[in-house]
Formats: C-alpha cells, sequence, structure tokens
C-alpha cells in the first residue's frame, strides 16, 4: 500500500518549553506590540541577507522539473514555465474521455537515478512517487513466432530465450557479465560533463571508450554472443529508446538490454506522467513557483549574457536560464540568430534526428488478457527499419508496441473499460502526407493488431486520438517530430552533442534529450543534475550534498505490489 504520512499537531509552548495548554491569551495590545517588534526585527534582517540569485527553467519536462527542484534545494528563486496546463512535457498523463494515459514514456527504468534526485533535495522519493515492478517485464512476438517473456529472472530468461536458440540461451549470462562491467565503467561519463576535448583524456572517460568500437553496431556487438537475429533482436530493439536503429546504433548501447535485467521494468502507480506530478509537487515543496501555461517566447540577452525571459504575460530577469524545450526547436526560436554561431539555423538542420512515432490512445469496452508491456517485431524487421530511416513511405508491415496498463493499474480501467496505449515507429517528418496516410495507416495498425489476439478491437473502441510526427511538431513544438530528439550516433554524442552549458553564449544550460548525456528518463536525470552543477558552480555556489541513500532500500521503499 502507499505509505501515508501523519503529521501529529505540536502542542503551543511558552519561552521556557512549558505547554501553554489552559492559560489564559495575552491581551490583544500585547500582541500588537510584539508583532510589530517582530516585523522590525525581520525587515533589519531582510536588508542585511544577500539576494539570492534567481534562475528561470523554460519547460516542466522531467529534465526540467528535475533542474529546479536541484537549484530551489541549492538556495536559487526559481521559476519554471511550462507552456501546456499540465507538467510534464511529453512525460505527462492525458486524461480525456473518461479514460488515462500516458502521452510519452510507459517503461521506467533504473529508478535509482531518480531517487538520487530526491535524496539529494533532502526529500524521500515515496512521499511523492509510488512503483510497480512489472514481471516479465514484456512480451516479446515475433511475426512468425516464437512469443518470449523476458525478465529478471535468469534461470527464466534462458529457457524463454531457448525458444528461439538453445545454444543462444547458454550466452546470455557471459552477456550478462560483459555488459555489466560495460555499464559500470560508462556511468562516470554518464555523470561528467563534456565541455572540452581534454575531457576525453580523463582516466575515468579513457577506460569507458575502450568498449567502444568505431562503426561498431549494436547488431554486430550482439554477433559476438548470438547467433539467431531472433536474440540479437531480442536484446537490441531497446535502441529504440534512443529512436535509433540496432544497424546503426554504436555497440556501447548493448548495456540497454542489460539494465532491464539488472535492475527491472517497473511502472508509476498512475503512469509516468504521475511523476512528472510528483515532482511538480516536490518542486513546490522546495519553493519552486511553476506557471501553467505560459509559454516562454524569448531569452533576453546583454550581449552574449543571458539575463531573462521574455513571455506572453511576463518579463523576468534572471542570473541563468535552463532550457528544458526541444533543443533544435528552441536554440532556433528563443535565442537570436546572431548569438548561435556554433548553433545556426543551418547547423541544426544539418544534424542527425531520431525516429518518430505514430501514436493511438484507445479507451476500449472491457480488457484484454494481454501483458503489461507488448512488443510486436515485423517478419521483415530490416526492411521496417529500412523504411523508418527513410522516412519516405509509411511502413508496410510496421512493428508495434503496446501498454495494457490496466493489468497492473487500476487507475487505466475502470467501469468496466481499459485503456491501450499504441506506439509505431516511423520516420520522423519527411516526405510523407500524413494528412493523407494517417486514416489508411491507421486502419492497417488496428488489423494487424487484432490478428496478434486484440480481437474485435475495431468494434471495441470508444474513444481514441490520434498522433502523427506532423502532430508532434505542430502542436508540441519537437522538431521534425523527432520524438527521441538527436540522433545518438559517436559523431553527436559527449562533447559533440550540445553542451549542457551552451556554447556560444552565457548564462543559458540545456537539459533534456538533446544535451549530454542523452534520451530517456534516467539519462534525463542524470543530464538535469550536471547542468544544475555546471549553473551552480558559474554563480560561485556550492551544491549541497546529503548521505547517500541506500538507492535499492529506497526504491523498495516505493514500491506498491501489483496484482
Amino acid at each position: 500500500m502507499k505509505r501515508q504520512t501523519v503529521r501529529a499537531e505540536s502542542p503551543q509552548v511558552d519561552a521556557k518549553g512549558n505547554k501553554a495548554v489552559g492559560r489564559k491569551a495575552p491581551e490583544n495590545k500585547v500582541l500588537e506590540n510584539k508583532a510589530l517588534e517582530n516585523k522590525a526585527l525581520e525587515n533589519k534582517a531582510f536588508k542585511k541577507m544577500p539576494s539570492r540569485k534567481r534562475a528561470v527553467v523554460v519547460g516542466a519536462g522531467p529534465g526540467g522539473l528535475a533542474a529546479a527542484m536541484m537549484l530551489a534545494k541549492d538556495g536559487l528563486d526559481v521559476t519554471l514555465f511550462e507552456k501546456d496546463s499540465r507538467v510534464g512535457g511529453r512525460t505527462k498523463i492525458l486524461d480525456d474521455g473518461g479514460f488515462r494515459f500516458d502521452m510519452g514514456p510507459t517503461f521506467f527504468l533504473y529508478p535509482q537515478i531518480l531517487e538520487s534526485i530526491f535524496v539529494r533535495c533532502g526529500l524521500t522519493m515515496s512521499d511523492y512517487v509510488s512503483l510497480a515492478r512489472v514481471d516479465p517485464s514484456y512480451r516479446l512476438a515475433f511475426e512468425d513466432g516464437p512469443d518470449v517473456r523476458i525478465g529478471s529472472d535468469l534461470v527464466q530468461l534462458e529457457r524463454e530465450i531457448s525458444k528461439i536458440d538453445a545454444d543462444d540461451a547458454r550466452q546470455i549470462r557471459r552477456f550478462i557479465d560483459l555488459n555489466r562491467r560495460k555499464l559500470a565503467d560508462f556511468t562516470p561519463v554518464l555523470q561528467r560533463s563534456f565541455t572540452s576535448l581534454v575531457d576525453y583524456l580523463a582516466p575515468s572517460v579513457l577506460k569507458a571508450l575502450r568498449h567502444i568500437v568505431p562503426l561498431s553496431t549494436v547488431d554486430q556487438e550482439l554477433g559476438r554472443y548470438f547467433k539467431d537475429p531472433r536474440v540479437r533482436l531480442a536484446f537490441s530493439f531497446q535502441t529504440k529508446y534512443l529512436g535509433m536503429s540496432p544497424f546503426r546504433c554504436p555497440n556501447l548501447f548493448t548495456f540497454l538490454a542489460f539494465l532491464e535485467y539488472e535492475f527491472g521494468v517497473w511502472h508509476p502507480v498512475g503512469g509516468c506522467g504521475a511523476v512528472s506530478d510528483g515532482m511538480a509537487r516536490a518542486a513546490r515543496d522546495l519553493g519552486v513557483e511553476i506557471r501553467l501555461g505560459e509559454p516562454v517566447e524569448a531569452i533576453e540577452f546583454d550581449g552574449r549574457r543571458a539575463t531573462g525571459i521574455r513571455s506572453a504575460s511576463s518579463a523576468i530577469a534572471a542570473d541563468a536560464v535552463v532550457v528544458n524545450a526541444d533543443f533544435a526547436h528552441a536554440v532556433t526560436h528563443l535565442i537570436p540568430s546572431h548569438l548561435r554561431k556554433r548553433w545556426s539555423d543551418q547547423r541544426v538542420a544539418d544534424m542527425k534526428y531520431s525516429c518518430s512515432t505514430f501514436m493511438l490512445y484507445l479507451g476500449v469496452d472491457g480488457s484484454y488478457d494481454a501483458d503489461h508491456h507488448n512488443i510486436f517485431l515485423s517478419r521483415n524487421y530490416t526492411q521496417n527499419i529500412a523504411e523508418i530511416e527513410a522516412a519516405a513511405v509509411v511502413p508496410a508491415e510496421p512493428s508495434i508496441y503496446v501498454a495494457n496498463p490496466g493489468r497492473t493499474d487500476p487507475a487505466f480501467a475502470q467501469n468496466g473499460t481499459s485503456s491501450l496505449y499504441v506506439l509505431v515507429p516511423v520516420g520522423h517528418c519527411g516526405t510523407i502526407d500524413w494528412a493523407t496516410q494517417k486514416q489508411p495507416f491507421r486502419d492497417l495498425v488496428l488489423e494487424r493488431l487484432e490478428r496478434l489476439g486484440f480481437s474485435d478491437l475495431r468494434q471495441r473502441i470508444r474513444y481514441e486520438k490520434m498522433l502523427t510526427p506532423d502532430d508532434w511538431r505542430d502542436q508540441s513544438s519537437i522538431y521534425l517530430g523527432a520524438t527521441f530528439n538527436l540522433a545518438h550516433g559517436l559523431d553527436q554524442m559527449l562533447y559533440f552533442r550540445p553542451h549542457n552549458r551552451l556554447q556560444d553564449v552565457e548564462g543559458v544550460y540545456l537539459v533534456g534529450g538533446g544535451t549530454h548525456p542523452g534520451s530517456g528518463l534516467p539519462v534525463i536525470y542524470e543530464g538535469a543534475r550536471i547542468s544544475a552543477d555546471l549553473l551552480l558552480a558559474d554563480l560561485g555556489i556550492a551544491p549541497a550534498r546529503l548521505p547517500a541513500a541506500d538507492p535499492q532500500a529506497a526504491v523498495s521503499s516505493s514500491l506498491v505490489l501489483g496484482p
């Protein structure tokens, strides 16, 4: 059960500590004089206090919320602007038509990172967020069979993979052991900034870089362990978390599958958007002012230094500005072009971008006996990936992900109905005319889902919302509708990704998937910490360092057991 905290009222005491129960209240005149005296002391003390530094955060996505929490904890006056009526950015809840959906991410991985943010802020994550572990983590269905269920029980994982290839199943332990070392070596790289090429000479970085083989992909790396392409796909489709193909993604990222095994897949009770809501409550508790429905129109500058922001209704001076909006859209809209020598409009356009997603949010009668997470992989996955990367045609036989969260969380299955979340990887905005293609593609996706086990789906739909790459671009201000932000090739990682302290200008800091370390919720939280530390250092403020909590114990305290 979710833990509740009950605070007892403190008894009134006098100056000596005696309980004041039953005593006669002082006369009103005495109270008035005391109040005036206290006010005078407060005014005198206020005049002696140095003025607080002010930070403005643009965008209440996961990175912006995390940065706002940490900066407020370290004494800054923080105002957070969000253009939408609800916090979360893509990681928010969609409540409509009596149904509840996560709008963006549905997998919650490596919760220890988020817990470390709460610990740093002197808070307990379980007071704001509750988690349920999903086990098995997901069902992986190959179009020509078999179905395998992937989880964190090693013996069971070997048994499931042996349905595909028994020899490959015997290689899983070796894969896990090597990727455990790889993640341990690479973690310090994900925790530091890269402001100079000299940073590559740091011992921790050199140790990690030995795991990167230039021009080697995730699929090629997995070929060292697994012969069957379906087994390699079971341990490589996770590159879609980065919006990339396993046939292009750098070999380093084989640790994504290991991360799922080692730390599990979690469902935040109420959805991943409920984590954003909890972080907003935490931010307010720390003193952050959150302004919803107020988009920022420009960052103001004095020369190269940011001096504040301007929205449609106000202008606020600030010592630093944190940008959590989509990188490519934000930098080309909020910062004057003459200040962006390194990030000109042409340079931004020449960057490589992730794929996009075609989304269906379906409210249906009844429920389906499907797993919480279901991944249906196309028969010809190589062709499917090629179509996504070309962004010239809609996939002929799309791979499909379906979340059935009502299996774990009653908030998504009420009054005899349930919510289904359907995500189809597609190319980002290119030559596809989604205005004419979206309805036929929607019908194709639903027909495939009915053949894959969601019987009579079209007849059971009571609510439907559709998003195409064009909608992501036009409604959510996502450049090219690339929902996973910049691609994660070696030429766009570490120093070569937009820096946490934005180049060319002063006082502007980036958080989110468009800066180092990259995309994915745990990585975005870590990037927010990097950016917050740089900002504080630039203002001459030492970040608060609280005793570290036991991460596993902290996560366990947030656990709510599901059915």
